[in-house]
């Protein structure tokens, strides 16, 4: 277990009510519990938001005195809540100060951040009670058990803080010390480091003179793989050897034992009766044997009956822990702390959850081929007492996969690739639990990760929740504003969900935010654009948007080339003349060379496909030779497929040992100028527009998709586009 000091900052469970770990329904309603402290999907909504905090500490300022230095350490966590020693900083002063008031607003703010840190959750309760409010206690015990419901250390906390209060004459309250104990072991209790609560579990039974229950417990512990494993096998035997089997066994197994001992044990006395009446004198009677009488001889074979059963189940245990035991030795901070982990610790969880789910499934195969072999081997080695945690195999392998998922989900609960591998685990169980791990993630742990939430918004939508991908997608968009993957996003959301105005207006609202960052005004002013046209079916409202986002970013050649791609869309006859109006437009604009080369290719290809006068395709073919004079020396190095003048002139030199190089080398050639002239040819001749057919097809022309623009774009990266 980890330390409990403020500098160790450990913590032991996982927050957030979930199916796989779910204490809500185990614990008992607090005292005068509230509808906050009912539920784990966070914890309490006021200290979550720093102006409840503000508007907290001015209230309390005016009712009381505030130690000297409490505004200003509070301000330091609350302006930078990221920064955890400035949240330790100022707990320690308050605990320091012995102020309650403040001490308790500075574990509620600090808790509603890091609900891992289960230490503090142990200062909370010691400091409600020490004030005297043994009920307010125990509901802060119970709010930290929801968090971290894998504590064990909390778990018995807890019991220790009832053992406490409750008047132990009653009867009500050994039933309800019983109830706790089982909704820890059924929480935590397999966990690797579970030892103390099964033995505390243990001695409480023994200490109430409930030796059948303790042997019950103890039996049980028996089929946990855990660290101290061996030692609850002692203890189990020492408690058999102590007490009489009778009152150590259930009913069943003692009946069914003593039948099968006191068979034996006649089937011996007649024989050695037998041995006897021949040497017993003539008339001499046979010895009456009392009836109904347990020997002590017959309890040592009830108990050498017992322990060969038990036997059986430890070396399976002994068998299970072996398997575990590298993987557990190499996790060297179990508990939850926000300094990084490093590389190989991160490997080590990942290895371990892939062997705890390989184990799985190999489980649930060998169970489906031979469905009957288990209960075979159960009727050799067990009672037909059976425990809830002696399910089938598949049931069992379950729950130890969750389990260690959730023990993984401490120690790297700032760590988004763990939360997303148990989400994929969980999705094909079931969709509640999945939402629920979601929520955790996303709330509690992660709020500022973009790409958790959004994977949860495609969860929601996927499985029909409209409403909640907003939300999901909203709260995000307020958290990390100027995310463009995320307006996008909810863009597309509202697309696919049939409102269209919606989808655009919020492009338009994002067009309209980003005006002084014109790289991103042009983001989404392309994306606008496009939604008009291909979706909306509105050319006229996406060549103005396009046109309007030049007017401030005339040097941006992705809105060059999206204007030409609408124009070269519509019908040839009727945009021939707005395709050339945009290349005009583009070779007027402070573009690169090649950029305006680009366009003006494209240009004279359209006119070349599409045009029906000979005429205007010359025309814009020499304005495309002369925009390539015009370049110079930029036209030589694409011309030759370098930009290195040396490497140029040395292509030059050695072009008469390429004479025999196939056609199909031209396709690498840049797309913005012609290929290299053809060997043994008339230089001059390749100037002619006939020469300009070979290559103005080049089909890397269409190389222009900026922004993702034609390639999938990754919902999956967040992206601020430069400024």
């Amino acid at each position: 277990m980890a330390a409990e000091s403020c500098e160790e900052m450990s913590g032991n469970g996982v927050p957030e009510e979930s199916s796989a770990m779910d204490v809500t329904e185990a614990l008992p309603p607090p005292p005068e519990a509230s509808e906050e402290n009912g539920g784990a999907a966070a914890a309490p909504e006021g200290p979550a938001d720093p102006d409840n905090y503000s508007t907290a500490l001015a209230t309390a300022s005016e009712q009381e005195d505030l130690p000297a230095d409490f505004e200003r350490l509070w301000k330091a966590a609350h302006d930078n809540p990221q920064d955890f020693p400035s949240w330790t900083d100022l707990l320690q002063y308050c605990e320091h100060e012995g102020h309650a008031a403040t001490y308790r607003r500075a574990l509620e703010a600090f808790l509603a951040r890091y609900p891992l840190c289960y230490g503090y959750w142990k200062k909370f309760v010691d400091l409600e009670r020490r004030g005297g409010d043994n009920n307010k206690a125990e509901e802060v015990c119970i709010r930290g058990l929801q968090a971290i419901p894998l504590s064990v250390d909390l778990w018995i906390h807890y019991i220790n803080l009832l053992l406490g209060t409750l008047d132990m004459n009653l009867p009500d309250s050994a039933v309800r010390i019983r109830s706790v104990f089982e909704n820890g072991v059924a929480s935590c209790g397999l966990d690797f480091h579970s030892d103390r609560l099964w033995d505390l579990y243990v001695e409480w039974e023994k200490e109430h003179g409930n030796v059948k229950n303790a042997a019950a417990v103890l039996d049980r512990a028996l089929r946990v793989p855990t660290q101290l494993y061996s030692t609850h096998y002692d203890k189990f035997k020492a408690h058999l050897n102590n007490n009489p089997p009778k009152d150590v066994l259930p009913s069943e197994e003692y009946e069914e034992l003593r039948a099968t001992c006191r068979q034996s044990q006649k089937a011996k006395r007649a024989e050695q009766a037998q041995e006897a009446d021949e040497e017993r004198p003539p008339g001499e009677e046979e010895p009456a044997t009392p009836e109904g009488t347990d020997s002590e001889e017959l309890m040592q074979k009830i108990r050498d009956q017992v322990l060969l059963r038990r036997d059986k189940v430890y070396q399976d245990n002994e068998g299970e822990v072996r398997k575990r035991w590298n993987y557990e030795d190499a996790i060297k901070r179990p508990y939850f702390h926000v300094r990084p982990l490093d590389r190989l610790q991160l490997r080590a969880w990942h290895t371990y959850l892939d062997w705890e789910i390989a184990e799985l499934n190999k489980d649930t195969k060998e169970s489906s081929q031979d469905p009957n072999q288990e209960s075979t081997e159960e009727s050799e080695i067990t009672t037909q007492r059976q425990e809830a945690s002696d399910d089938a195999p598949a049931v069992q392998g379950d729950h130890r996969v969750r389990i260690l998922f959730e023990r993984c989900l401490i120690a790297c609960a700032l760590y988004e690739e763990f939360w997303t591998r148990y989400i994929q685990y969980l999705e094909p169980q079931g969709v509640q639990e999945t939402r629920a791990v979601y929520r955790r993630a996303c709330q509690v742990h992660l709020p500022n990760k973009p790409n958790i939430h959004m994977q949860w918004a495609t969860f929601e939508e996927r499985h029909g929740d409209l409403n909640e991908a907003r939300r999901v997608l909203e709260a995000l968009e307020k958290a990390r504003p100027g995310l463009a993957v995320v307006r996008i996003r909810r863009a597309a959301l509202e697309r696919r969900a049939g409102r269209l105005d919606q989808s655009e207006a919020l492009l338009r609202e994002a067009v309209a935010e980003s005006k002084e960052r014109p790289t991103l005004h042009a983001f989404y002013s392309i994306k606008l654009a496009r939604l008009l046209l291909k979706v909306a079916r509105n050319p006229d409202g996406a060549r103005t948007v396009l046109q309007e986002a030049l007017e401030i970013s005339p040097d941006n050649d992705k809105l060059h080339l999206n204007l030409l791609d609408l124009e070269s869309s519509a019908e040839p006859g009727a945009s021939a003349e707005a395709v050339q109006e945009c290349v005009t437009r583009a070779l007027a604009a402070p573009l690169t060379p090649q950029t305006k080369l680009l366009l003006s290719q494209r240009g004279l290809q359209f006119t070349e496909e599409y045009s029906n006068s000979i005429k205007s395709v010359l025309s814009v073919y020499e304005a495309h030779q002369k925009l390539l004079d015009e370049l110079g020396g930029t036209k030589r190095e694409a011309e030759n497929g370098d930009e290195d003048p040396e490497k140029t002139s040395k292509t030059d030199d050695s072009s008469s040992s390429s004479a025999a190089a196939p056609a199909s080398s031209t396709s690498h050639v840049p797309i913005t100028t012609p290929p290299p002239p053809v060997m043994a040819a008339d230089p001059s001749a390749q100037t002619g527009y006939g020469a300009y057919s070979s290559w103005y097809q080049q089909p890397q022309y269409g190389g222009y998709g900026g922004y993702g623009y034609q390639n999938a774009w990754n919902y999956n990266q967040s992206y601020y586009p430069p400024s």
